[in-house]
């Protein structure tokens, strides 16, 4: 099921607010975020109407994926960011994974990915998935640091609500791995091929732009 809405605070604020009345693989969609977040207290910048911004509500145990233990709450990770490659994959890039959540095409964001996770016990009950995804936006504020787009990549123009109907059945597809073996297995594999580490002078110069960013809105 995907919920598409005009607008809304932040797609992870709406599937938390409803989130025990949310079936497994429910997707909240908005075409504009006011307040989208990123990772820690960073912000989510999206140009209303161009890009992804959605979340996914994953309900683990009965109708869902099979219960999966707080310790292996990087299997949510792994589906999210395979998916989303894939995807990319199907539009001719070769995206790569930074660690531990972003999705790059060479040296450039295309994707950020903010993971939720509710608790019963040791196990996960219900995950939030977030994701935006630059999809058709061409122009950024110049103080971002490294953005790109879809539309940037391949030259060509989506539709936000037909981009989602093809990312959400790979992801309904990948989400069937996360209960056997093999396909954690694989979801591993994808992931650990793809993922990176940027070295910390790297790092600390991106985290150094994003702050100033984020003091300058």
């Amino acid at each position: 099921m995907i919920e598409w809405h005009n607008e809304l605070s932040s797609t992870n604020d709406e599937a938390k607010r409803r989130l025990e009345t949310l079936d497994n693989l429910s997707v909240i969609a908005a075409v504009r975020q006011t307040a989208g977040r990123g990772r820690g207290s960073h912000s989510w910048i999206s140009a209303p109407g161009e890009n992804l911004t959605f979340s996914v509500v994953l309900a683990f145990g009965q109708g869902g994926p099979a219960p999966l233990p707080a310790s292996d709450a990087i299997r949510i990770t792994q589906l999210a960011s395979v998916s989303v490659c894939d995807f990319l994959v199907s539009e001719g890039l070769d995206p790569r994974i930074k660690w531990p959540n972003d999705v790059w095409v060479e040296d450039r964001k295309i994707c950020g990915i903010l993971i939720e996770n509710t608790l019963s016990g040791d196990f996960i009950s219900r995950s939030i998935v977030g994701i935006g995804l630059n999809l058709g936006q061409k122009e950024f504020d110049p103080a971002l640091p490294n953005p790109t787009s879809l539309s940037l990549e391949t030259g060509r123009s989506y539709r936000p609500d037909e981009a989602l109907d093809s990312l959400y059945e790979i992801i309904c597809r990948r989400a069937e791995e996360l209960s056997t073996a093999g396909g954690r297995a694989r979801l591993e594999l994808e992931f650990s091929k793809r993922m990176f580490v940027l070295d910390k002078p790297s790092q600390d110069s991106l985290l150094a732009s994003i702050e100033d960013f984020e003091a300058r809105r």
